[in-house]
């Protein structure tokens, strides 16, 4: 039997890559015939991992992250009827029965069956269904015919697997946050966070049409590679105020449309920019996007944060001024991605040059055992995309 290796949750601050079982088409006692079994040819490390990595979450010691994943079908269950053994695949991060009423509804990130604790699953996540994560070189997905996305040519899919491996997770989340904010040709947005979430959601803002992509940061590295492919960009740490630096750019301190790329980690901007203020992005956007705006929230927020600034923290009990935006008129969408809503189409722009998303977030390919200096580096803050490469597959 093959031998499999995977990153494993230790304690906060510490992840390492251990063996692990090889997967079994198997869910519990009962073999798992809807199934495929993937041999991994790229894996990303996500924001929402470091999250976990840094104790901020219920995490489980030896959880094996990830849920960004593309790989080679090895194996198929017997009820697996489109999906083919040597097909080469993108894995949404949710998995989804199909069958449910959400999932026939298009909401594959709340399906109602995958997970027992509350709607929605994920790959190696903290209360997302115990699904076993994809930073390994091999791994099991369910529900193949329904969940996965098949690369219609594979050698010109591996040309652009750098791209391509997006297309599980940080494009299509950032390209929804987008899209729930209302972006589209001529808006002007704002992008709260510079990590390849944000930067993903600018790239999807600039194909969505926008006529000016604002993003803001603290970290100069990532506000550089923001302006790298055309974005205006604001340094949080600056004392001026969010609105008057927006003011500055384009002549008015209000946009359009905002989107939320920080999460429940975020930190106050200014003087107060080492403090940690969770609720604090929420606030600025709603603050900065005008009446009659959208807001787009694809930053993970937690019902159960171990690490919060005081007791409503930790319950995810945040002090939002939902006064400011109920007089407004701000819409506010929330929640995760639908990966399966707009994998196919933004494949679609990979491969027809209309986007160079990897360029975007700037991807550094990394080795499986060099994937715990790649989660130190991007805790760092770093501005790159660390995708791992179990198999030494990519160019």
């Amino acid at each position: 039997m093959c031998k499999n290796h995977g990153v494993a949750y230790v304690k906060p601050g510490v992840v390492e890559v251990r063996e692990i079982a090889y997967p079994k088409l198997a869910l519990g006692n009962r073999k798992c015939e809807h199934g495929v079994i993937l041999k991994i040819v790229s894996t990303n490390i996500c924001g929402s991992d470091q999250h976990m990595v840094r104790g901020r979450t219920t995490a489980p010691e030896g959880l094996i992250l990830g849920h960004e994943i593309t790989g080679l079908v090895i194996e198929c269950g017997r009820d697996v009827e489109f999906i083919k053994k040597g097909d080469l695949v993108s894995v949404p991060f949710n998995v989804a029965c199909g069958r449910c009423r959400n999932c026939k509804a298009g909401q594959t990130g709340i399906c109602l069956n995958v997970n027992p604790e509350r709607p929605g699953a994920a790959y190696g996540y903290v209360d997302m269904g115990g699904w076993v994560g994809g930073q390994a070189e091999y791994v099991m997905v369910p529900y193949a015919d329904f969940n996965l996305l098949k690369f219609p040519d594979k050698d010109h899919a591996m040309e652009k697997i750098k791209d391509l491996t997006m297309l599980s997770d940080i494009f299509p989340t950032g390209y929804h946050g987008a899209v729930t904010a209302g972006v589209g040709p001529g808006s002007i947005v704002y992008i709260a966070g510079a990590g390849p979430v944000g930067l993903a959601c600018a790239a999807s803002c600039h194909l969505l049409g926008a006529a000016v992509v604002i993003v803001g940061d603290m970290i100069e590295e990532r506000l550089a590679q923001a302006k790298s492919f055309g974005c205006e960009v604001i340094d949080l740490k600056k004392d001026a105020t969010l609105s008057e630096q927006i003011e500055q750019i384009i002549g008015t301190p209000e946009v359009d449309c905002a989107v939320d790329c920080v999460g429940f980690e975020a930190k106050g901007h200014g003087s107060n920019s080492g403090e940690e203020q969770p609720a604090t992005v929420l606030n600025a956007i709603m603050n900065v996007t005008r009446a009659g705006g959208q807001l787009g929230v694809p930053g993970l927020y937690v019902t159960g944060d171990p690490g919060g600034v005081d007791e409503a923290a930790k319950k995810g009990s945040l002090s939002i001024r939902i006064g400011l935006g109920w007089a407004k008129s701000h819409s506010i969408h929330t929640g995760q991605c639908p990966v399966m809503k707009y994998h196919r189409q933004l494949m679609n722009a990979i491969l027809f040059e209309k986007v160079h998303i990897a360029k975007a977030v700037n991807v550094q390919v990394i080795s499986l055992q060099d994937s715990v200096k790649g989660y130190d580096a991007f805790d760092k803050g770093a501005a790159k995309k660390f995708v791992i490469d179990p198999h030494g597959m990519i160019a």
